[in-house]
């Protein structure tokens, strides 16, 4: 059998585009944050993860021109060996600083952390225990690693105390969780998976992706929590709140080292460009000296949230500015994108396997700089297709 012959069988893809109604790979024209321009059609973005909206800040783009102008645009070389700037040190110290750890170690991108974190402390004969419902990179870091991977159902602590019970003591274990669930917009109980984790004798790590600039001022879902100390990893991204590209993981000095010595996806890559983390240096600036942007930016999401109780959308479990609107089945699904899209909102739809093939959703997020004007003016469309689709009254 050809090993190519899979890739001529895959159709649907193509006969979406045929029909105009395939949602992914959209070529963005110009961004403003808040609104996007496609095929010369400007359109409200509530689909981005640009929470406080400072990929479009001045101060954030002309700390990376600068970047630019001083170390141009490459490294050319991995951490490990010719692409360490006295900036990437400088940011691991504040970053470690920032969520409340001894050290941070600062990757290429967030995917790459969870890769290189995971594989490099889950040895052979170790036991890695997942949250059915943690990003893709958390279940491809624990498939790459020597050990074992084990999942618990979504935010059930009875169900991964069963599932640590069955481990042999003996043995090393490691509970990673996401912060704030990219999908359902939730989070994870973390005081309660503290009890649970020291009750066995298993370390956590929270990957914060969803985290960083929203919960608890900012710092993160420990911190939301008043656990930091109890956490023993906080990884994070910063292609999100930081307007940037790169990853990092924050913990005890100790395994920062070990992590910074063996993590494959760290020592085999290129470094992250002196742009993009002189960027997140400033985005950094404008979080700790700037606390009203995230206060507004709950401001926003609860306007949408209240906006959408009202017209009677479920929104399923989500407490945070990923807000969730429940469409049922797949074909519905593509429908409401449709519509949406037509009359001027950007959402994203999540289908299976994402999701359950009776749970399909449209994925909302909102910014700290959409203004009162654009709420509304996505209410309104929300209301003219949910009536028209009968997902509301």
């Amino acid at each position: 059998m050809d090993i190519f012959e899979k890739c001529g069988q895959f159709t649907d893809a193509r006969l979406a585009k045929a029909a105009g109604i395939y949602p992914y790979f959209m070529p963005l024209e110009d961004t403003e944050g808040t609104e996007v321009v496609v095929d010369g059609k400007r359109v409200l973005m509530i689909g981005s993860n640009n929470y406080l909206g400072l990929t479009t800040d001045p101060r954030v783009r002309r700390a990376s021109i600068e970047a630019v102008e001083r170390y141009g645009t490459s490294c050319t070389g991995s951490r490990f060996l010719n692409g360490t700037l006295r900036m990437h040190l400088e940011l691991e110290e504040r970053l470690a600083a920032f969520v409340g750890k001894e050290a941070a170690l600062v990757f290429s991108t967030g995917y790459q952390t969870n890769l290189g974190v995971i594989s490099c402390l889950v040895g052979r004969g170790d036991v890695v225990v997942a949250d059915k419902d943690d990003h893709a990179s958390i279940v491809d870091g624990c498939l790459l690693a020597l050990g074992e991977m084990r999942r618990f159902s979504h935010n059930d602590l009875t169900h991964l105390d069963r599932v640590l019970s069955g481990i042999d003591e003996k043995v090393g274990r490691m509970v990673v969780v996401d912060g704030v669930f990219s999908m359902g917009g939730d989070l994870a109980p973390l005081p309660g998976l503290i009890e649970v984790c020291r009750a066995h004798g298993a370390r956590l790590m929270v990957d914060d992706a969803h985290s960083l600039g929203i919960m608890g001022g900012g710092r993160g879902t420990a911190a939301h929590f008043g656990v930091t100390e109890h956490v023993d990893l906080i990884m994070g991204t910063f292609s999100k709140s930081f307007a940037s590209l790169g990853g990092f993981i924050a913990g005890d000095d100790d395994v920062v080292h070990y992590i910074q010595h063996h993590a494959r996806s760290l020592i085999f890559s290129a470094s992250m460009p002196a742009s993009n983390v002189a960027a997140v240096l400033a985005a950094l600036d404008i979080m700790e000296n700037e606390p009203e942007r995230v206060e507004r930016l709950w401001a926003v999401t609860e306007r949408m949230r209240a906006g959408l109780k009202t017209l009677g959308f479920n929104m399923g479990p989500s407490v945070t500015p990923i807000i969730p609107i429940v469409t049922g089945d797949q074909a519905t699904t593509i429908l409401a994108w449709k519509k949406c899209f037509d009359a001027g909102l950007y959402t994203n739809p999540v289908l299976p396997p994402a999701v359950p093939v009776d749970s399909c959703l449209l994925r909302t997020s909102y910014m700290a700089t959409h203004t009162d004007e654009q709420i509304d003016r996505a209410l309104e469309i929300f209301a003219r297709v949910g009536k028209d689709l009968e997902l509301i009254g």
